[in-house]
């Protein structure tokens, strides 16, 4: 694609988010920024959730799985949809109960001070360091796609990809994200949705054609029950989606921050039970995609790259479809990438004013100060980190910090299931010891066994036994 209408389109697209901005953040407070003023329509939530929860590595990696794996990724979007229900009808009610604006709170009011403040620990080193990988992968197409060819340094682009991010996001926090992430989804979306339309008319496959072409193809297959020790098998996959989104979602102050802007707990329940049934079709969209991809490269007699997620880029900006669709994946991969940093920048900088600084204490105005530093001092942090990504120029990397950063969830898993479900009290001081042991005993495991998507379910008993081992008997 020609860089200067890229850059164009980028412009213009966060032209738009900048506007968005400035509406939403008219007469902005703390309230504002932390909890949406709990204001939020649970349907505009609802449809922001789905793009955060699909970042830019998701819009490119669902579709290349599909060479490896076939349809079966749909089992874990199953288990996600259990998931979801546990949220709403579990969590949820606690959260509101406590009136939160952090969700690591209720460690505090549940153990004390040291699991209050692990918690919290775990959940800033996790998004910092997803943030920052995912904000790495988007600036390095940038790069490519813009600024290599105006001789831009890739430091420049890392700032400016940051700079963008906090400016829209500076004043309103949380109640801007909640639109924002609303019209990144339809962008993520309209640009699979119109790939698709595209590669079908292309394959003069109608609509029913396309659903046949993908349920007779080599890659249709759904459910894998005969192979228990494969980890496409279903009950792995089920239950690992289930607890990846209990974990993921229903832990993580990112995600739950926008659920606590609904005006009340039915309303937040509401959006996550639409949320979880709209997360099925459009993973099945994706997945389709993925079909219809390297269906189209074997008929256009385009070689399958070594890393299967560079299909989707090669045949979008290639040339091999009309100039549309190379623009709408531009616009969906930037959307998918940005409506998941975006909040995850204002959930860092919401944990660690409360978490740590303890800024619901301040007055108003002492308040919205040492918010504006702490938002200011984690987008230099992201930058710095991204930074560090490059300098080991791998992008295998990557995967290993996504994965090491799936570790970070398995003590919150123990650590909220030991809460709700047993009344025991612990000592408080030794709970940090079994949030480092917990994922340092799943890391010698998964080293010499290689456990798959599972290790969560291990490492969260792990902590659950751990905490029963420092149950204290006597007050």
């Amino acid at each position: 694609m020609n860089p200067a209408l890229t850059a164009t389109i980028i412009a213009s697209y966060f032209g738009l988010l900048i506007l968005i901005s400035f509406l939403t953040s008219k007469k902005a407070d703390n309230d504002t920024f932390f909890r949406g003023n709990k204001q939020s329509p649970w349907y505009i939530v609802s449809i922001g959730m789905i793009g955060a929860s699909l970042s830019g590595v998701t819009f490119i990696s669902v579709p290349g799985w599909v060479g490896s794996t076939g349809l079966t990724y749909m089992q874990m979007v199953f288990g996600y949809f259990l998931g979801y229900l546990v949220i709403a009808h579990i969590l949820l009610p606690l959260y509101y109960r406590l009136n939160l604006t952090s969700i690591y709170t209720y460690l505090d009011k549940r153990f004390g001070f040291w699991s209050y403040k692990s918690g919290a620990a775990l959940f800033l080193l996790s998004r910092t360091i997803g943030a920052s990988a995912r904000l790495y992968l988007m600036a390095n197409v940038l790069q490519i796609a813009v600024f290599d060819a105006f001789n831009i340094s890739f430091e420049i682009t890392v700032l400016v990809t940051i700079l963008l991010i906090w400016l829209y996001t500076f004043r309103g926090g949380i109640k801007t994200i909640i639109w924002t992430d609303t019209l990144q989804t339809l962008f993520m979306l309209l640009s699979v949705g119109i790939t698709v339309v595209v590669i079908a008319k292309t394959m003069n496959l109608s609509f029913s054609g396309m659903i046949s072409a993908i349920a007779n193809s080599e890659y249709s297959q759904l459910f894998e029950f005969s192979d228990l020790s494969s980890k496409q098998h279903f009950i792995k996959q089920f239950f690992s989606g289930a607890f990846i989104t209990i974990v993921m979602t229903g832990l993580d102050q990112d995600m739950m921050q926008k659920n606590l802007t609904c005006r009340n707990l039915k309303d937040a329940q509401k959006n996550m039970h639409w949320y979880g049934f709209s997360f099925v079709p459009v993973n099945l969209l994706f997945l389709s995609l993925g079909v219809l991809l390297f269906m189209f490269a074997a008929n256009q007699g385009i070689a399958i790259p070594e890393r299967s997620d560079d299909l989707f880029p090669i045949i979008a900006t290639g040339g091999y479809l009309p100039k549309i669709v190379g623009v709408f994946f531009m616009l969906g991969l930037v959307a998918a990438a940005y409506s998941s940093a975006d909040s995850a920048l204002t959930s860092l900088t919401t944990s660690f004013s409360v978490d740590i600084l303890n800024i619901e204490k301040k007055d108003e105005a002492q308040a919205k100060r040492t918010r504006f530093k702490v938002h200011i001092g984690f987008s230099l942090l992201l930058a710095f980190v991204i930074l560090l990504f490059r300098a080991f120029n791998n992008d295998s990397v990557i995967s290993t910090v996504f994965n090491l950063a799936g570790y970070t969830y398995g003590p919150l898993l123990g650590l909220y299931a030991f809460g709700l479900f047993t009344k025991f009290k612990v000592h408080d001081s030794l709970v940090p010891i079994i949030a480092i042991l917990s994922p340092v005993i799943i890391g010698i495991l998964d080293y010499n066994y290689t456990i798959g998507f599972e290790k969560l379910i291990y490492n969260g008993a792990i902590a659950f036994i751990g905490l029963l081992l420092i149950i204290k008997y006597k007050d």
